[in-house]
């Protein structure tokens, strides 16, 4: 089956979901080593309160997908060059970090652990009601004595790992270039819409849809945009070695639990991926709708880009049920 050929038949199912009206619209995209790139787009890039069609250049909310295709990526390079060490704690770059407890457990955090997702910090945490001077939540986030639970996915890793990141260039993450065809904002009249923010009172286009990265200004966990083209472009030099260094790529592959790697997610029963991916496969997902999977025995990656929160997050997209089924039907040949 040709690439085009795989792509059309899952594309199925997220035309489906848009005439459902699960989703407003989505964007599908397959790229191969050969240079091989296919892409399909279909319904609204926003409805309310004004409707304009998805198209293959609209930019999208990354959400989460900025743990990967910046976050981890900078750790990691910056570890290789012998910048940081992945197994020291944060405080050799943070020496402040909950500084007023010599003995907190937090002060014992590695840069590892928190690629992995393998610390006792809470899932979720409503830093923006705290307030919105971004200075005063980064030093929340440093000095809050937070409670240890089990290691769960969360994004007080990544926020952390965006101050080391800020700590280390000296500049802000907004001021830190993305990387080729990624930006932290983008043009309204080319991107996708995601929620109307009860916070904000409005319709959020080409603005950051996490409230604790808006009120942070920028942030480790949250806040890139891109395009498709940009999305694989990324993924392809993946593949290839190019985006990030061999040794980079090893580590993103290389596993840390049995559920993630350094930044990534690897394939288990009933993960995002699919179950007909190779298990040399990697893949990260995003609160806003996107996601991307890096199969490195297939020598391939997909991305499905979709703004499933727009208008509203409190709404049943069906979307994870729809990233598996997309996933195995590229797969199934």
């Amino acid at each position: 089956m040709s690439l085009d050929t795989a792509l059309d038949h899952a594309f199925e199912l997220v035309e489906a979901a848009i005439a459902a009206g699960r989703i407003p619209g989505g964007v599908l995209g397959v790229v191969d080593t050969d240079g091989n790139r296919a892409v399909r787009v279909a319904g609204a890039a926003q409805t309310v309160p004004h409707r304009w069609p998805m198209e293959q250049g609209t930019w999208f909310d990354l959400a989460s997908l900025t743990k990967v295709l910046f976050t981890t990526p900078r750790i990691l390079a910056l570890a290789e060059a012998g910048r940081l060490d992945l197994d020291a704690p944060l405080t050799t770059v943070i020496p402040d970090f909950a500084q007023y407890n010599p003995d907190n457990w937090q002060r014992k955090v590695t840069f590892r652990q928190c690629l992995g997702h393998q610390t006792p910090f809470p899932g979720v945490f409503p830093l923006y009601t705290y307030g919105t001077d971004p200075n005063l939540l980064r030093h929340f986030v440093l000095q809050r004595d937070w409670p240890a639970g089990p290691a769960v996915y969360s994004d007080i890793n990544f926020i952390l790992l965006g101050i080391a990141i800020e700590r280390l260039e000296n500049q802000t993450i907004r001021a830190i270039d993305p990387g080729a065809g990624f930006a932290w904002s983008a043009d309204p009249s080319t991107s996708a819409a995601t929620e109307h923010c009860p916070w904000r009172g409005r319709v959020l286009v080409g603005e950051v849809h996490d409230e604790n990265c808006a009120a942070l200004e920028g942030s480790g966990h949250a806040g890139l945009f891109g395009t498709v083209s940009a999305v694989l472009g990324f993924a392809e030099g993946v593949l290839t070695g190019t985006t990030v260094s061999p040794g980079a790529v090893e580590l993103m592959r290389k596993p840390l639990s049995a559920r993630r790697t350094h930044g990534w997610e690897r394939p288990y029963e009933g993960w995002s991926g699919g179950e007909l991916c190779s298990p040399e496969t990697i893949g990260h997902t995003g609160f806003t709708g996107t996601g991307l999977w890096i199969d490195f025995a297939r020598r391939r990656a997909w991305t499905l880009l979709t703004n499933r929160v727009h208008p509203t997050r409190h709404f049943d997209s069906g979307i994870f049920a729809l990233r598996r089924a997309v996933g195995d039907r590229i797969n199934q040949h």
